[in-house]
């Protein structure tokens, strides 16, 4: 057996390498890679006023006994901004979360419908 490519195995080769060319060089890429930067710096900001939103609304029910829906509309309004966030950093969706594409959650619950 030869070592020597066959034509057809050097021309994709050639194409994979042109394909790669392509990929790095494009500008969508690259904004992609900006936006999911942005948007990992985004959801730790979330993740940690939900921590904050968490340990009131434990005290809350804490020392009231009662749920405080106004916390809890704001843990779930960041509960689905996180949602989004994560469904964009996954590829699961092109549609950029807030500020950049779509809007704030409305925070609404089972509860409140």
């Amino acid at each position: 057996m030869s070592d020597n490519p066959t034509i057809d195995q050097v021309a994709g080769e050639e194409a994979e390498s042109s394909k790669l060319e392509t990929n790095l060089k494009s500008r969508a890429t690259w904004m992609r890679l900006l936006f999911m930067a942005l948007f990992g710096l985004f959801i730790c900001f979330a993740g940690m006023i939900g921590t904050v939103i968490v340990v009131l609304g434990f005290f809350w029910v804490l020392f009231t006994g009662e749920v405080n829906r106004e916390l809890r509309r704001v843990g779930q309004a960041i509960a689905s901004y996180m949602y989004e966030i994560v469904r964009y950093l996954t590829f699961n969706t092109e549609d950029k979360p807030f500020p950049f594409g779509g809007a704030w959650p409305s925070g609404e619950t089972k509860e409140d419908v």
